[in-house]
């Protein structure tokens, strides 16, 4: 079974074989002699989709209008896409009108120099129409031809710009970076899923490419129109004692930067974990403060994953780090229920790494978190989530109705587990009989006010 790159070896073969031509096209070629992998192979050819159909039986058209066709082997699978031109972009995403060209016109209608190269695989010999291998040398970010026409015909284009320069450590050249500028407030037309996935794509790149490119997508004007949120932190002063340079917003490129490996939920979680700061900012004796940033930020993170369209999972997630990453600061302080209680959270690996990217983000040392990291790894799962003792059974075997107070009950029997004051069934009983009176005796006291209240 072929590979991804095999498989696009063989479909060029094949259709040279039947008189057409036939090169590795886009991305892949730009990957290639970069010397990284690529992701995706796409071949380009002269072959109209139906000649490339009867070549490829276990095939699928998937635009008809764009002449694009996807050859499947196993789990690999080749775009094969012919030759075409673009005419006019009504919406600012699709063309109105597409022609079948050559491989010159195919290259003219492509995003950036860099992406409108061929190869042949065959030979190696690299077919470039518009001085692609130079801006690879130079590494440059440059539009093919007029950058507004580029941008205009796509405006996601502009965003895509910033994420190659993050992802490829490349510089904008000045003319594209202008006309990018200029049109910046046009990504706001842009669709959340398509803009979410260029996200996505930035906010994982390998240092230093994440603070790179979310600098540079500042200086551009589209970090303002994409993510108010986030622009606010820019002039916000932050409150850590540590003297570092810059203010809330350069502390949080920091943040995003110093995180290793992340998850695209991560990375935005930690990108969006201060945005309740400016609208809670306050000056108390003197300090800076922003008591109650993370319940605003919260809110404010929702509506970024809506307007972003993340699924629910993804939209959890990052409310829940958003929402939760101060815990973490005063972890020794917390009751061993509580702490054991976070740690059994899904994420919780997740938000420790955003605790140290913070911590070292603010001039701390990584020393608290690898301490914690080391309890927790020496707690193992069972200790810190162990089936509970007590069941809701259990308690209406004690002739217990259930209501609301179960769950108190349960509760106060968990974290005495928890906490190693319970260690067997007998044990937990007797304590959630004691949580039970200690529960009546508590709404016992509370009735003569209700009923003063009452009259």
């Amino acid at each position: 079974m072929r590979n991804p790159k095999q498989l696009a070896e063989f479909i060029v073969r094949r259709l040279r074989e039947a008189g057409h031509e036939a090169l590795l096209a886009g991305g892949c070629v730009r990957d290639l002699l970069l010397g990284r992998t690529a992701k995706d192979y796409d071949v380009a050819t002269s072959a109209r989709p139906e000649e490339v159909r009867q070549l490829f039986l276990k095939s699928l058209e998937v635009g008809a209008a764009f002449g694009v066709v996807v050859v499947m082997e196993g789990t690999s699978q080749v775009e094969v896409a012919t030759f075409r031109r673009e005419d006019s972009y009504s919406d600012g995403r699709r063309p109105d009108r597409v022609t079948f060209t050559d491989a010159r016109e195919d290259a003219l209608r492509r995003d950036f120099t860099i992406n409108g190269m061929f190869l042949d695989p065959l030979s190696g010999e690299v077919v470039d129409y518009v001085g692609g291998e130079a801006d690879l040398a130079a590494r440059v970010i440059r539009a093919i031809g007029e950058p507004r026409a580029r941008f205009a015909e796509d405006h996601l284009r502009m965003l895509r710009a910033v994420r190659f320069a993050a992802e490829l450590e490349f510089e904008v050249e000045p003319a594209t970076a202008e006309a990018l500028r200029e049109l910046a407030d046009k990504i706001a037309r842009v669709s959340g899923e398509r803009v979410a996935a260029e996200l996505k794509r930035l906010l994982t790149a390998l240092p230093p490419g994440r603070r790179q490119g979310l600098e540079l997508a500042e200086r551009l004007g589209l970090l303002a129109v994409l993510l108010p949120e986030v622009q606010a932190m820019r002039g916000t002063a932050r409150s850590e004692t540590v003297p570092l340079p810059g203010d809330l917003l350069d502390h949080t490129i920091r943040c995003v930067e110093t995180l290793r490996e992340p998850t695209f939920e991560l990375a935005l979680g930690a990108l969006l974990h201060d945005i309740g700061k400016p609208g809670t900012a306050a000056v108390r004796d003197g300090r800076q403060t922003f008591y109650g940033h993370e319940r605003v930020g919260e809110g404010l993170a929702a509506g970024v994953c809506e307007r972003l369209r993340l699924s629910a999972a993804q939209r959890g997630r990052i409310v829940w780090l958003v929402r939760s990453h101060m815990k973490l600061m005063v972890a020794d302080e917390m009751r061993e229920a509580r702490l054991k209680r976070l740690m059994a959270e899904e994420g919780f690996e997740e938000l420790a790494e955003l605790w140290r990217a913070d911590c070292l983000a603010s001039g701390g040392t990584a020393e608290p978190y690898e301490a914690l990291m080391a309890r927790y790894r020496a707690m193992g799962r069972e200790e810190v989530r162990p089936p509970p003792l007590v069941s809701g059974n259990d308690l209406i075997e004690m002739g217990l109705e259930p209501g609301p107070a179960f769950k108190k009950i349960l509760e106060a029997v968990y974290d005495a587990q928890l906490e190693k004051r319970v260690r067997t069934k007998e044990e937990a009983l007797e304590a959630a009989r004691r949580a039970a009176r200690e529960l009546k005796a508590r709404q016992g006291r509370a009735r003569p006010g209700e009923r003063a209240a009452e009259n």
